[in-house]
């Protein structure tokens, strides 16, 4: 539930983001009651797409009506190659919650980050994209037929390659500052990925080391605000969605493709052959006497440019007394 509640969140304000350039701007209060007669989708379509759809909307309080404005939605996403698997119009105009979030999901994939990581194929069915808000490679029940099965199967493989794209660019401008990112879940959870990110934009907006003296929170509440106020990057999260046990991927995934759009230069390498290993030049640590397992994982740590390492721990438990450093993993 809280994991639904954070990605309605996080959409909704990606929504409102573009719905703020229509004329006159539109608004998301509640994603799946605002959802249901289907000007909303429409209108964002139009605004993320340049095509014009609008014209086609009918207001109406009539179930009919309602059914066929969010029809011819998906027909456009059907017809830009968006295969949407298991989302018909009568499960958006009910607020099927689960559904929604995962049409919402599609449609940021593949006008954003797939736009932004590029490198995927568009001219085959290759470019679809699956439903299913609780993750790319989630088992939801489909039609057991052998075309769905190839579509669904290659729509995972596109959700994956086009996110891992987005790891790689991540990687490549994080590692520098000493910050190992492996996911899109646990790995942002102290902030100072977030950190990194900006600093790579822009050296002069962040101080690492004083980072590491902060708290998580401190730490997420200083990156989301410079990153609106110095960078012009939107706010979609709060401390509070990135400071669980397991952060929603999607959310952190729609709030971090943002960061591609505003930095300064965008290098070819960063995005070649997103299914290639990246070799990550790190120092495996393993503190060791922790109080528990939890704190006594591998920490994944690059050397920075003024060659010292840094270790990130629990600011609730006291610094481990003994930090083993091996130039290879065991």
């Amino acid at each position: 539930v809280e994991r639904e509640n954070v990605q309605k969140r996080t959409f909704t304000r990606w929504i409102n983001l573009h719905l703020g350039k229509c004329k006159p701007p539109l608004k998301v209060k509640d994603l799946f009651i605002d959802i249901q007669d289907g000007k909303i989708l429409m209108a964002l379509l139009e605004v993320l797409s340049g095509q014009k759809l609008m014209h086609e909307y009918k207001s109406s309080t009539h179930r009919i009506f309602r059914l066929n404005n969010i029809a011819k939605a998906l027909k456009f996403l059907e017809d830009s190659n968006v295969k949407l698997v298991s989302i018909d119009a009568a499960e958006i105009a009910d607020g099927n919650s689960s559904l929604v979030l995962g049409l919402i999901w599609n449609i940021i994939l593949f006008f954003q980050i797939k736009e932004l990581t590029g490198n995927l194929n568009r001219n085959s069915s290759s470019s679809s994209l699956s439903s299913g808000p609780s993750g790319p490679e989630s088992d939801t029940s489909y039609p057991s037929t052998p075309s769905v099965e190839r579509n669904m199967s290659v729509t995972v493989k596109d959700q994956r390659k086009a996110i891992r794209a987005l790891l790689i660019w991540v990687q490549r401008k994080t590692r520098k500052y000493g910050v190992a990112v492996q996911d899109f879940t646990s790995s942002w959870r102290s902030g100072l990925a977030f950190l990194a990110i900006i600093k790579a934009i822009d050296c002069t907006l962040v101080d690492m080391k004083q980072a590491l003296e902060k708290s998580a929170r401190e730490n997420l509440e200083d990156a989301f605000s410079i990153a609106q106020n110095k960078l012009g990057v939107p706010r979609l999260l709060e401390p509070e969605d990135i400071m669980v046990e397991s952060p929603d991927e999607q959310s952190i995934v729609t709030y971090v493709a943002q960061f591609l759009e505003h930095f300064p230069e965008l290098e070819g390498e960063d995005f070649t052959d997103p299914d290639k290993e990246l070799p990550i030049e790190s120092t495996y640590v393993h503190i060791k006497d922790t109080p528990s397992e939890k704190e006594g994982k591998i920490l994944i740590l690059s050397e920075s440019e003024e060659n010292m390492y840094t270790v990130n721990h629990e600011r609730s438990h006291p610094a481990p007394p003994k930090v083993h450093i091996h130039d290879t993993p065991e």
